[in-house]
């Protein structure tokens, strides 16, 4: 008798019950026909491509404008600094599809062909590149372009000795001391862009020592494979501590082995403005 109390239900309770079971039915039904029928009415949001333009060129200017741009490889730019000089992502994918078949650009024109950014752009950034003697040295037909100009007799930036580079007015005993120690422990300058990374030395400066001395004679070294270099290897290089090889390899054992320089740009305080020149020392 308990048990078929629970089942008793008055008039007014069982129509409750009943208008409850239709609500959900029809919602129901209402939730399945949208589902099965979605709107086919075009949304009213219309993109402004020219005020989408001029936003864009005035952040690309923005960013250009908070960061000093000094002499770099073309060959080893990063979506960073591609970003800051206005490439787009599609001019970036040129390059690096082209730098991972192993070819180099070796002038401006060639930089133009495999990236099609326009002449304004080209024009704006091109006087920044430097090509160093190392690239495409198999491809000696092809003439080589360098925007940093040479003063008559100009010396081998890896055989001054610290007196030579005092001659520079900027340069004194401190800093040619320095330059020539920072030489050391790098192996000898492979580009003359390392030289504005001289702890101390004023970009100015640097430009004004480039006029007199230029890497002329390029040393050989043995290269660092990222894909094996354990802590100790990685830290050997002067650009990379062990809280940086450390992050390396952090992230190489999540990600696995790395596929592209470019990739480092993803690894943790990772100095991209530096790729270009930490990748003159590395293989994959």
């Amino acid at each position: 008798m308990k048990l078929k109390s629970h089942f008793r239900f008055n008039k007014q309770e069982r129509s409750g019950i009943f208008f409850f079971l239709l609500m959900v039915i029809v919602l129901q039904g209402v939730y399945y026909y949208v589902k099965a029928n979605p709107s086919q009415k075009e949304t009213s949001f219309v993109l402004n491509t020219r005020e989408q333009d001029r936003i864009d060129s005035l952040r690309i200017y923005q960013a250009k404008a908070s960061i000093k741009i000094y002499p770099f490889n073309p060959n080893y730019i990063t979506d960073y600094k591609g970003y800051t000089l206005g490439l787009s992502t599609s001019e970036l994918d040129r390059l690096f599809a082209y730098r991972a078949q192993g070819r180099f650009v070796n002038s401006v024109e060639e930089f133009q062909t495999v990236t099609q950014i326009s002449d304004s752009l080209l024009n704006e950034i091109s006087s920044y590149f430097e090509f160093p003697d190392w690239v495409g040295k198999n491809q000696s037909s092809k003439k080589k372009i360098s925007f940093v100009k040479k003063e008559k007799g100009t010396k081998d930036l890896n055989s001054a000795t610290a007196e030579d580079l005092m001659e520079v007015y900027g340069i004194g005993e401190t800093l040619s001391e320095r330059i020539v120690k920072f030489r050391d422990r790098l192996g000898g300058f492979l580009v003359n862009e390392q030289l504005y990374d001289v702890y101390g030395l004023k970009p100015e400066v640097a430009k004004k020592a480039l006029l007199k001395f230029q890497v002329i004679k390029v040393p050989t070294l043995d290269k660092i494979n990222i894909n094996k270099a354990g802590i100790e290897e990685l830290s050997q290089l002067i650009y990379i501590n062990k809280s940086l090889a450390s992050n390396i390899i952090d992230y190489r054992d999540k990600n696995g082995s790395f596929a592209s320089f470019q990739e480092l740009s993803n690894v943790d305080a990772f100095p991209t403005e530096k790729l270009d020149r930490i990748a003159l020392y590395l293989s994959l």
